[in-house]
């Protein structure tokens, strides 16, 4: 009868309302993707009936299809706000009890919990590929996939190997009478100090003590002696014999040593590019290659996904790579709500990949991709659903109206 195919008009009205009010209601939702309601026609007909004598018997709801388009951007100051340029959804899984229920999300708004885990806003811990410390992956897809956790520290100390002094001498200076004494400033011409490092990071000073000596009867080049200490421990050149000699010539360039030199400590020497210049003594280079584990300063994650942490000893790593899935049929995925995700027998398996590879969108830092609902269009579709509504509710008072005249004809 025609009541019940007006009333399958009416519900595909009542569903594409719907569909259109939850757009409407996410339009200021990250991430969030809007859907489309697909209808499709009913048909009964009979192996005996005329083809050109098939009349329709109302509408159905094909399917309910979300439609992933990009929405646009955020910005924050946020380093842990993501957003994916392009195909591909960020990938997120339980700890705990929920720790195998991996999902796909769009929502990048992530933040770190008490235990430095980096979440989302439903306590799902982000996913990553393992790296090297300058961000080389060393392994891909589900089964290496490992929740990122921001460091305290760098980790491991480094031992200073490698020391480097460059100073200015005065040519003007004469020779101390006296014999070398640490506490006695007028046995030597000056000196300076850094800190250096063990393998466990303990820092001690290295100090130098620089004293001009008398050069030899007819040698035109100038010399200078050089002691270090390391605490109260005097070191010494390696074979030796020591103390460290430098030389200079009468231009003030230095002719030896020009190398870093081996010294009894672990680490070696360097005075390359020191000079003998009419000017006041000065030190105005050091350099050495040991630090002690640092504090955590800053996380930064750049455009292929590489998530990097600074610390406080001037130290940058990579800690991971941001993963991000996909599958062959995106809108086959089961909506979980919040923005998420999880495969379905109809959207394929997961394919797990890396940001600005293989067709993987880029990774924005510092922005939140925002809800694809185009506001004007759905309130436009709005108010067609609701006329559409409003016909098959007509058609429906149109055909009690014939079926009262009807049953005023038999009485």
């Amino acid at each position: 009868m025609t009541f019940y195919t007006s009333l399958t008009g009416l519900n595909a009205a009542q569903t594409e309302l719907s569909a259109l009010s939850n757009n409407i209601a996410n339009v200021g939702t990250s991430g969030f993707k809007k859907s489309r309601v697909e209808f499709g026609d009913i048909v009964t007909r009979s192996a005996t009936q005329a083809a050109n004598r098939v009349n329709g018997a109302g509408v159905a709801v094909a399917a309910v299809k979300q439609q992933f388009t990009q929405g646009g951007y955020q910005t924050s100051t946020n380093a842990l706000d993501l957003s994916i340029g392009g195909q591909g959804f960020f990938l997120v899984k339980g700890g705990g009890d929920a720790a195998d229920s991996l999902a796909l999300s769009r929502n990048g708004a992530f933040s770190v919990d008490a235990d430095r885990w980096v979440i989302d806003n439903e306590g799902r811990r982000l996913q990553v590929l393992p790296t090297t410390t300058d961000g080389s992956v060393t392994a891909i897809g589900t089964s290496a996939l490992q929740a990122l956790r921001l460091p305290t520290s760098s980790g491991e100390p480094r031992a200073t190997t490698a020391v480097r002094f460059t100073a200015n001498l005065p040519a003007g200076a004469a020779a101390p009478t006296s014999s070398f004494a640490r506490d006695n400033p007028a046995s030597y011409n000056g000196a300076t100090s850094m800190a250096v490092y063990d393998a466990d990071g303990n820092a001690s000073r290295v100090t130098i003590y620089y004293r001009r000596i008398e050069s030899p009867v007819g040698d035109v080049n100038k010399y200078w002696e050089v002691r270090s200490f390391v605490g109260d421990a005097e070191i010494t050149p390696v074979p030796g014999p020591g103390p460290q000699q430098l030389s200079f010539d009468p231009d003030g360039v230095l002719l030896t040593p020009t190398a870093p030199v081996t010294t009894s400590a672990a680490f070696t020497l360097s005075y390359a590019d020191s000079t003998m210049q009419n000017l006041p003594f000065a030190v105005p280079y050091t350099e050495q290659d040991g630090y002690q584990p640092g504090r955590l300063e800053g996380v930064g994650v750049d455009i292929s996904g590489v998530v990097r942490a600074s610390f406080s000893n001037g130290e940058t790593v990579a800690i991971g790579k941001l993963a991000l899935g996909n599958v062959p049929n995106p809108q086959g995925l089961r909506q979980n709500g919040n923005v998420s995700w999880t495969v379905s027998p109809s959207s394929g398996d997961l394919m797990v990949g890396e940001g600005a590879r293989d067709g993987y969108g880029t990774i924005n830092s510092g922005s939140v991709e925002r809800s694809n609902v185009d506001l004007t269009e759905e309130l436009v579709g709005l108010i067609s659903a609701q006329r559409n509504f409003q016909a098959n509710a007509k058609a429906i008072d149109t055909s009690s109206s014939l079926l009262q005249t009807i049953i005023q004809l038999r009485s």
